[in-house]
């Protein structure tokens, strides 16, 4: 899960200055909670503490009480969140009452009607913002075909529409953006038809020849899209970005090793160098590798003493890889005081470890951790990598008191703590985990890092959904678009029985990344609801992006696929 970190104060103020809006009563006409500020508190209130059902009937009963658009709007939005279509559908209906007809209504109403499956009301919307003349309106239109729908057929299909009446502006980004849309539909004839009406329309275009070779790859036509790929290298020379869009696409074409020769064109610098290096370790192409080492230490300079600090980190990156630890270690050692200083010393740790100077790479991590000269942050991720030295070496409880001194020195560190919190749910220390989590929303109550990482742990190991529903829409609050946190909502849906609804959050959350997790997510909700052959392939997905991930190989166990 990534660590995104947060900072909330109001959210800490609310917390400690209200109670829960579950324990709130509905309040008689004529007190004081009819006043519409108090009713937008408890809104507010509700939607920090992830109670989104609470939160969307609040804030429409505000929206109610006045005039206010802007207030319609936000009930329209949190209602859309809480997936509460009767209440969305009741403040936007005040919002148009009380507002032009803007873009961001549009999208809304799009959204909505994709959501409540009518089409004609979604196209009518899709339509019009689309005619927008400042530019603005398709990205709307993208947003809400995006959204996920109950029937998984219906953006497909009303892309295809759009497709079809020449609604999509003449523009080549929105033609890129709904092109590459249709590919993570998973819609590849429809993709194939639009790649090739953008190369009419914009021919000549390197992003246009990038998007073809995407497409051809999606369709598995590999030897076709290397093609397209080879063809822009002569471009690439001259132009950086296009460089890094061509390593981008070689990689995705499973070639690292083609990948680090394009960018291996043109001038080169250590951000370069370095790019290259790791294409080529992720090749695992060591004599490619090894001769770019020897490129590197040569390149510009005539005297060792010349290199700069961070060609020498990145040549003890190099040589680390290489197994040629004992040069990495002499690179690491020779990086002078400076930003570069700290992640050497911390990679001579790891170099000392892997030469089995392991006694000594813990000495000196120890060493590291108490030197008063070097930055906080530094020591602090000397206490991280020793922990997970002493993880690579089984040594179960070392793992664990190297946090404890870790806190023992930096209480509090949201760093060590979310680290600690994943090592006890390795352990399968559910109880320890929830701690650590829930120390840091104490500290920064919308974590967003620790809301996802509690709220899933608790739906995938314990029986405390509804508990782990409202951490999750906490987290969806503030960050409503990521793969990750779409999920881990889509796997509490599942596991408290709300299939249908599950299986589209989870599709949608595979459509904007490719993860082995959610795939095996999805696998097994359409396993269960008797779609096997479908789940099968989502499986097959899972097992080509990490055969060895621990949910899909749950997710197997459990199904017998």
């Amino acid at each position: 899960m990534p660590e995104m970190i947060r900072t909330g104060i109001a959210a800490l103020v609310l917390a400690v200055a209200m109670p829960s809006a579950n324990a709130a009563p509905a309040a008689p006409p004529g007190t004081a909670r009819d006043d519409a500020l108090t009713t937008v508190m408890a809104g507010e209130f509700a939607l920090q503490a992830g109670q989104l059902p609470d939160a969307a009937r609040w804030y429409l009963d505000a929206a109610k009480r006045g005039d206010d658009a802007g207030l319609a709007e936000r009930a329209t939005r949190i209602a859309l969140l809480a997936k509460d279509d009767a209440r969305a559908a009741e403040a936007l209906k005040l919002w148009k009452a009380r507002s032009p007809r803007t873009l961001a209504l549009r999208g809304a109403e799009a959204t909505l009607a994709m959501r409540q499956g009518q089409a004609r009301v979604a196209r009518r919307e899709l339509a019009a913002l689309m005619k927008d003349a400042d530019d603005l309106g398709w990205r709307y239109a993208l947003t809400a075909l995006g959204s996920g729908s109950k029937d998984p057929a219906l953006a497909p299909r009303l892309l295809k529409e759009l497709v079809d009446e020449r609604a999509i502006p003449d523009k080549l980004q929105p033609w890129l953006a709904f092109t590459g849309l249709a590919q993570q539909l998973d819609q590849p004839a429809l993709a194939e038809r639009m790649v090739a009406d953008v190369m009419k329309r914009f021919s000549g275009e390197p992003a246009v020849a990038l998007l073809q070779a995407s497409q051809l790859l999606q369709a598995d036509r590999k030897q076709e899209a290397r093609a397209v790929l080879d063809g822009l290298l002569p471009k690439a020379a001259t132009d950086p970005a296009l460089r890094l869009k061509l390593a981008e696409e070689y990689d995705r074409l499973g070639d690292p090793a083609a990948a680090a020769r394009a960018m291996g064109q043109g001038p080169q610098d250590t951000l370069t160098y370095g790019l290259r290096a790791q294409l080529l370790a992720r090749a695992d192409d060591k004599t490619a590798l090894d001769a770019l080492y020897q490129e590197l230490k040569t390149a510009g300079t005539d005297q060792p003493t010349e290199y700069s600090p961070d060609r020498r980190l990145l040549l003890g990156q190099m040589a680390e890889f290489l197994e040629k630890r004992d040069e990495a270690l002499t690179w690491y050692r020779s990086v002078p005081a400076g930003d570069q200083r700290a992640d050497a010393r911390l990679r001579a740790l790891k170099t000392l470890f892997d030469l089995g100077r392991r006694d000594e790479a813990f000495a000196e991590a120890r060493a590291l951790q108490g030197d008063a000269s070097v930055e906080d942050g530094t020591r602090r991720d000397a206490y991280l990598m020793e922990a997970e030295l002493r993880q690579q070496d089984e040594q179960d409880e070392g793992e664990l008191e190297v946090f404890a001194r870790g806190l023992a020195a930096y209480p509090d560190d949201l760093a060590l703590l979310y680290s600690r919190g994943l090592a006890w749910e390795r352990r399968d220390r559910i109880d320890h985990a929830e701690a650590d989590f829930r120390r840091i929303l104490v500290i920064e109550p919308d974590n967003v890092a620790a809301l996802n990482a509690l709220g899933y742990t608790l739906a995938d190991r314990t029986t405390r959904y509804q508990e782990a529903l409202e951490l999750i829409d906490r987290a969806r609050t503030a960050v409503p678009d990521d793969a990750a946190i779409i999920d881990s909502y889509g796997w509490v849906l599942y596991r408290l029985g709300r299939n249908a609804e599950a299986l589209v959050e989870l599709r949608r959350a595979f459509t904007l990344q490719k993860d082995p997790e959610i795939a095996a997510h999805v696998a097994e909700v359409l396993w269960v609801m008797g779609q096997k052959d479908e789940a099968r392939r989502y499986f097959d997905e899972a097992r080509k992006l990490d055969p060895d991930n621990r949910s899909l190989l749950r997710a197997l166990e459990k199904t017998g696929a």
